[in-house]
């Protein structure tokens, strides 16, 4: 039987994350938030440069990791990053401005994801990435598939939630979520969906094209 754990933890040690990149995973040590795991993070930037990404949408700032992740992935991406936690948006700022990013190339907003999405505008983006307001997030899917262009993607953070989600006896609140997100996807016949085991599981789903 292959040990699929330490697979697993292969391929997250695979990925190097560059030295402001490991500050910012610091800070948010510090302030006692969960970043997404470096292999997650080389997943979206793999995402953004396939899509040549130039319009980014993130839910879920946190100290900008993720956001440093999706912007790596294309050299023309516009990121527009939403969380409700000032503090911890000064330190996303202070990321990019350590990673030498051009301060027009990201657009940092204060609010609730939903509230902040629904203001967007229709198919004038490549990449959606949520990663905050759990309990929003089905409402936030109808506005990512909204949002996004033919051919976009929205990628889904801990969509396996500990591990939880596979588990047919775990039914918390969070579980439940996850798996209602899972079947949003299996019944719609616009997206082509995967389920991927990086990190705390990564959901992707690109919106067919027209």
């Amino acid at each position: 039987m292959v040990d699929k754990i330490s697979s697993w933890k292969f391929a997250e040690d695979f990925v190097e994350e560059s030295e402001v990149l490991r500050a910012a995973r610091g800070r948010a040590e510090e302030l006692g938030i969960e970043c997404i795991t470096p292999s997650v993070g080389a997943h979206l930037a793999l995402i953004a440069s396939a899509l040549g990404a130039k319009a980014i949408v993130e839910a879920g700032t946190g100290t900008g990791v993720s956001g440093l992740w999706l912007l790596s992935g294309s050299s023309n991406a516009v990121l527009a990053t939403i969380d409700t936690e000032t503090e911890t948006q000064a330190a996303a700022k202070r990321a990019f401005s350590d990673a030498k990013l051009a301060p027009n190339r990201t657009r940092v907003i204060t609010g609730k994801a939903l509230d902040v999405m629904s203001n967007m505008a229709d198919a004038a983006y490549d990449l959606v990435f949520l990663d905050a307001d759990r309990e929003s997030l089905e409402a936030q899917l109808h506005e990512a598939s909204r949002l996004l262009r033919p051919g976009g993607v929205v990628a889904i953070a801990h969509a396996l939630w500990r591990d939880r989600v596979p588990d047919p006896a775990m039914r918390d609140d969070a579980t439940s979520i996850y798996r209602d997100v899972l079947r949003f996807f299996s019944s719609q016949d616009d997206f082509v969906s995967v389920l991927s085991p990086v990190g705390d599981g990564l959901l992707l789903a690109s919106k067919r094209a027209l």
